[in-house]
């Protein structure tokens, strides 16, 4: 696989670092002399020097034949207008986008990335899941139609307590997929019966996230 990545700070750094180890055919743009001198030292030939948004320095790194362009640059606008010239002039496959401002990713999903990577929430999402007994946690986000997997607890005196999967308002684009109790998985029918404890596993498109976050948090009140 051919992956192209913009952006030599030390997210792009440890891409290339990890993706030749594991075999792929790598090139990185820095548009920092220094430091793209400091990046051949230690890779060698597959770092260049040059603007990664500009459509003739991605022509003459090969984006025609690009599986993937990573960009990973410290501005939102820079990493945008990479992944549109990538996808739109040399149609390359895949795009993933880093994004500084969180509420700069429903714009890129807008406009056409594929993939984007916000610091922020992952950092809140790590919070999350180290907080005791946080309610609502939204785990991953997955590739295709903008899903993501979220969990939800079960806590004492919730009144979805006792009540069966098939018996949830659950919000359409949504699907339980899972619960976990007392360390066990069990996959759900629509019979089976919700208890206190139990993680709510669900799938659902990151449109109806809130609405499904809504019917949950108001158990945790109740």
């Amino acid at each position: 696989m051919y992956i192209i990545i913009v952006g030599g700070g030390k997210v792009g750094f440890y891409l290339t670092k990890t993706l030749l180890s594991e075999g792929h055919e790598v090139l990185l743009i820095e548009k920092d002399p220094d430091k793209t001198d400091l990046f051949i030292e230690q890779f060698g030939a597959v770092v260049v020097a040059g603007d990664g948004a500009e459509a003739a320095v991605l022509a003459s790194a090969g984006a025609a034949r690009a599986d993937v362009v990573i960009a990973v640059t410290g501005e939102d606008e820079d990493n945008l207008v990479i992944c549109q010239v990538a996808k739109n002039k040399f149609h390359v496959g895949r795009t993933i986008a880093r994004v500084n401002n969180p509420k700069n990713e429903y714009l890129f999903r807008m406009l056409g990335v594929d993939i984007t990577v916000s610091q922020t929430d992952y950092i809140l999402n790590l919070i999350e899941q180290a907080i005791p007994d946080q309610p609502f946690i939204h785990l991953v986000n997955l590739i295709h139609e903008d899903m993501a997997i979220v969990d939800a607890k079960v806590v004492s005196g919730s009144p979805i307590a006792g009540r069966t999967i098939g018996g949830l308002p659950v919000p359409e684009n949504c699907i339980i997929a899972a619960l976990i109790r007392a360390g066990e998985l069990i996959i759900p029918s629509a019979t089976t019966t919700i208890e206190e404890g139990d993680d709510i596993i669900a799938i659902a498109h990151r449109s109806i996230e809130e609405d499904l976050r809504k019917l949950l948090m108001k158990n945790y009140r109740a």
